[in-house]
């Protein structure tokens, strides 16, 4: 697998305080790996977010992916879960 980075994602990982990108980048490595690995808690969303993953960096914060081919995941933002879905 390969990671892309949306301009918005960096844009907002850039603003995520320091203990969460820490966080953020460790999970990273293991979604190269196993995207729906158990402590990533990776779900599909549904809605207008259809099409759509979310991953759980913690309790509170979220990144929106998705798979733009069997090969490629799409990072395409990440922020607060009450701020990360509208």
């Amino acid at each position: 697998m390969r990671i892309i980075y949306s301009r918005a994602f960096i844009k907002s990982a850039k603003k995520l305080p320091l203990p969460i990108k820490k966080k953020l980048a460790a999970l990273l490595e293991g979604i190269v790996e196993n995207p729906f690995a158990p402590n990533l808690h990776t779900k599909p969303l549904a809605g207008k977010l259809a099409g759509l993953y979310s991953l759980r960096i913690t309790r509170d914060w979220r990144v929106v992916f998705y798979f733009k081919s069997k090969e490629n995941i799409v990072l395409v933002d990440t922020s607060h879960r009450s701020d990360i879905y509208k």
